[in-house]
């Protein structure tokens, strides 16, 4: 392969330059003589910190200046966090890679004292406890389990989420597991939740790379970092979000894995206040794995919600293109 630099289009927090680094390196370790580059690049969800994702609306939130980037030519390829990233894409581009799935579940991370956690696990919380978190996803579920539960809002980098823990702003926090432990903090994991408490996110865990589709050169270049596995997983939640034409505003889960060579996935719909929880199950082939995130979609629309969705948006607002808050 001819030398050529290779710029990547990133976001500038810790964990988007994690992630960008690693693909980095991936793509050195292939290819010694390669120049590589970071563009570090502010989005609208970077530049808004005071207002919840779910109140800003929008699609791309973490995304579309990057894009913007990389149809510009500023950028050859841009990494994502597969979560971030809608199921539209502007023309031109497109999800080429999916990279190796890291812990998809989220992480309850309580205070420590001495050493200690001062909570031992989510059911251990004490009656009315306050819970930071980005999340309606998440916020809709515990609220399901424990409706007694005050839920603040979190926003800001790991290390200013963990800071507000530790000056006791709250009893607890709710963060992505895969994050925390990518950017070392994995001792301070209290619990990891199972999905049968709080179903993940569509494509959490997972980092995507986007780049221009007649891009010979940098298609060829990173072809070797698809994960098949995850490739298959995330793009069957990714069937059932478009689907369901979610947007943040509204709590939505999938979570697809290989299971004895068939593909299992459950997904849910919640109202925002947890009072309705809706859910539905499916397996089958891999190889059906968009078609299965489909009907996983229509399933949970028949269940009511279709009801829940239209409550949400009203029937004429709903956005053309889904992204999941983080």
């Amino acid at each position: 392969m001819k030398k050529k630099k290779v710029v990547i289009g990133t976001r500038g927090s810790k964990l988007a330059l994690w992630q960008a680094e690693w693909v980095k390196s991936e793509l050195v370790k292939l290819n010694p003589d390669l120049t590589i580059e970071l563009n570090k690049i502010k989005t609208t969800g970077d530049k808004i910190l005071d207002v919840p994702l779910a109140k800003v609306g929008g699609k791309g939130l973490f995304v579309k200046e990057i894009e913007e980037a990389l149809l510009r030519g500023e950028a050859d390829l841009a990494v994502h966090s597969m979560k971030d990233v809608p199921t539209d894409f502007p023309k031109g581009l497109y999800l080429a890679v999916i990279c190796k799935r890291e812990d998809p579940r989220d992480a309850f991370i309580a205070p420590m004292q001495n050493g200690k956690f001062k909570i031992q696990n989510f059911k251990n919380l004490p009656h009315g406890a306050t819970i930071g978190t980005s999340s309606l996803r998440r916020s809709s579920q515990l609220l399901s389990i424990r409706p007694d539960l005050k839920i603040m809002q979190l926003r800001g980098n790991l290390d200013t989420r963990l800071r507000k823990l530790d000056e006791g702003q709250f009893d607890a926090i709710i963060l992505a597991a895969a994050g925390v432990k990518r950017l070392g903090w994995a001792n301070r994991i209290t619990e990891t939740i199972e999905p049968s408490i709080s179903l993940p996110a569509i494509g959490q865990g997972a980092v995507g790379i986007e780049c221009r589709i007649d891009d010979e050169f940098i298609n060829k270049l990173i072809a070797p970092l698809n994960h098949n596995e995850t490739s298959v997983c995330v793009r069957a939640e990714r069937a059932c979000l478009k689907k369901l034409e979610g947007g943040c505003q509204v709590p939505i889960a999938a979570h697809a894995r290989l299971v004895d060579g068939k593909i299992v996935m459950d997904g849910l719909v919640g109202s925002v206040s947890g009072d309705r929880i809706i859910r539905s199950h499916i397996e089958g082939n891999p190889k059906d794995a968009e078609s299965l995130g489909l009907k996983l979609a229509e399933d949970l629309l028949s269940k009511g919600a279709k009801a829940i969705l239209d409550e949400v948006y009203g029937k004429d607002i709903r956005p053309v293109n889904g992204e999941i808050a983080s």
